[in-house]
């Protein structure tokens, strides 16, 4: 009987992309495994307090959610202990989170609603109500 030729794997180089030849008009080479660092994410975001609402941006874990604010944490990097909607608890950098209404979607009346309750308390229509006030 022949014996088998041996197959082997493709080596862990050979998808790797050519090195650079160091002329200038070259692109300059990013590893794609390093990772990313906010340098803006120690300065933190003003105006949270514990209670309040905000919203979960990035793209981590729960990210658009709605949250309460339990605790925060200062540091090199400012934190704050969320609580979602949900029930699930996270720790989230400050420079991640933005301060929503407290009275939550339902709360917010849609943009004409106000001045059509005004005038028909006054009685008046809007435009006129306008002219009436510029005499």
């Amino acid at each position: 009987m022949r014996k088998r030729k041996t197959t082997y794997p493709p080596a862990k180089t050979a998808n790797r992309p050519p090195p650079a030849s160091g002329l200038p008009t070259d692109a300059p080479y990013v590893r794609p495994t390093v990772a990313t660092i906010d340098l803006t994410a120690g300065k933190g975001r003003s105006g949270l307090a514990v209670g309040g609402r905000v919203r979960i941006a990035g793209s981590g874990l729960y990210a658009g959610e709605i949250a309460v604010i339990e605790k925060l944490v200062s540091g090199v990097i400012p934190q704050a202990v969320v609580r979602t909607e949900a029930g699930k608890t996270r720790q989230v950098r400050t420079i991640d989170l933005e301060p929503v209404a407290s009275g939550g979607p339902s709360a917010a009346a849609p943009a004409g609603a106000k001045p059509a309750a005004a005038s028909a308390a006054t009685g008046v229509a809007p435009s006129t109500a306008q002219a009436g006030s510029a005499d």
